[in-house]
């Protein structure tokens, strides 16, 4: 059996630098800071949400993005879905790497 643990590692590590080298500043340029700020702020609420409605379901991804999207979309989000997924992901990993 292959152990793809070390490409999987290195697909989130090239997911990482690119959103940290082009969504970043491309949300940056399109938003103020306090913008910024209350969007990261909720992403990260709607994804600590989904993560533990689903807590021990880990092929739950589809179901946990789609109730993070709905969560942004019911409080007025709009921002580019593209982004949005970037920061989801972002958020993701984050909390991933807590833990």
């Amino acid at each position: 059996m292959i152990d793809l643990t070390t490409i999987l590692q290195a697909a989130i590590t090239l997911l990482a630098a690119l959103i940290t080298a082009f969504v970043i500043p491309w949300i940056k340029s399109r938003t103020t800071k306090t913008q910024r700020e209350q969007i990261e702020a909720w992403v990260g609420i709607a994804v600590a949400a989904a993560e533990q409605l689903w807590k021990g379901h880990e092929k739950a991804g589809e179901e946990k993005k789609r109730y993070v999207l709905n969560f942004l979309e019911e409080r007025g989000f709009a921002v580019d879905s593209a982004a949005l997924d970037a920061m989801i992901e972002a958020e993701v990993m984050r909390i991933s790497e807590m833990f």
